[in-house]
């Protein structure tokens, strides 16, 4: 868990500022070693213990303690974030997945398919290049590339300083594309109204049940690449209930970006999410 591992620190650039000294800690977990031997194999199970991880020379206790400095540090940031948002009638989804599962092409379509209806503004993560932010300026729609480094994650103090150099229109649309990884943003706060997780056919039926903080944190599974169902042997109804095992009330939409076909759900979603947002939130409606 990077909560504890330092993997990003001093590593993050946002364009147009320095964020270097607003990096936070982690370290590479290793304690907590559990050797099982069922079937005939040796198992060894890291993520026992209290504090769900491991690390070479440090208790258990010590790592949840280290956690919690660190999460709640990045959870003021978050919560500043959302005061932002929520004040300026801005709608923000944070979009996560694994590396390869067309998370970028599957939010050039939805911007595109946004244009002309809603205001709409991009902050890219990623450990190098800002080659996922450039394909997003190509559709018109204003990006800003965060580079984590070493860091495997976005948290809530670099997304502010996004904020802060986007300067999105009030009422608009904020979409955080976050670093692909399927294990640490599921900790991370940012301030966003929603976590929707990107799952691609191509990858198993079984990953909400090997990375089940995900999609226990996300309220939306989008099942993407199904156009190439026909030519691959995976079972959308299978991967549907391993997402519903970790999390009964997560909504699950099948989606090709390639071809389009579920788009107009996605969007519905979107429309209706937001809708919810303004239920009841004066200074949101006075946006509208």
């Amino acid at each position: 868990m990077c909560t504890v591992c330092g993997c990003g620190d001093g590593e993050t650039r946002i364009e147009g500022g320095n964020a270097k000294d607003h990096a936070h800690n982690h370290g590479h977990p290793h304690d907590g070693l559990h050797h099982g031997h069922a079937h005939g194999h040796h198992h060894h199970h890291y993520g026992e213990g209290e504090s769900g991880a491991s690390v070479p020379g440090m208790s258990q206790s010590r790592m949840i303690q280290l956690e919690q400095d660190i999460l709640s540090k990045n959870n003021s940031y978050a919560d500043a974030n959302r005061r932002y948002l929520s004040e300026r009638g801005i709608f923000a989804l944070n979009l996560v997945s694994s590396p390869g599962s067309g998370k970028t092409t599957l939010l050039v379509e939805t911007l595109k398919t946004l244009a002309g209806t809603r205001q709409c503004y991009v902050i890219e993560g990623d450990q190098q290049t800002a080659n996922d932010a450039d394909r997003i300026r190509e559709t018109g729609v204003p990006a800003l590339q965060i580079n984590t480094g070493k860091g495997c994650h976005l948290d809530g103090h670099m997304v502010g300083h996004a904020l802060e150099h986007l300067t999105p229109d009030d009422g608009s649309c904020v979409f955080i594309e976050n670093v692909g990884n399927l294990v640490c943003p599921a900790a991370f706060d940012l301030g966003e109204a929603h976590k929707v997780a990107i799952l691609s056919v191509t990858e198993g039926e079984d990953k909400p049940l090997k990375y089940p903080d995900m999609f226990a944190a996300a309220d939306l599974m989008l099942l993407n690449k199904v156009d190439l169902l026909p030519y691959l042997d995976f079972d959308v109804e299978a991967a549907t209930e391993n997402a519903r095992k970790i999390n009964p009330r997560i909504k699950v939409l099948t989606v090709s970006a390639k071809t389009g076909e579920g788009l107009d759900g996605w969007i519905s979603w979107i429309n209706a999410a937001r809708a919810m947002q303004l239920a009841g939130n004066p200074a949101l409606n006075a946006a509208e």
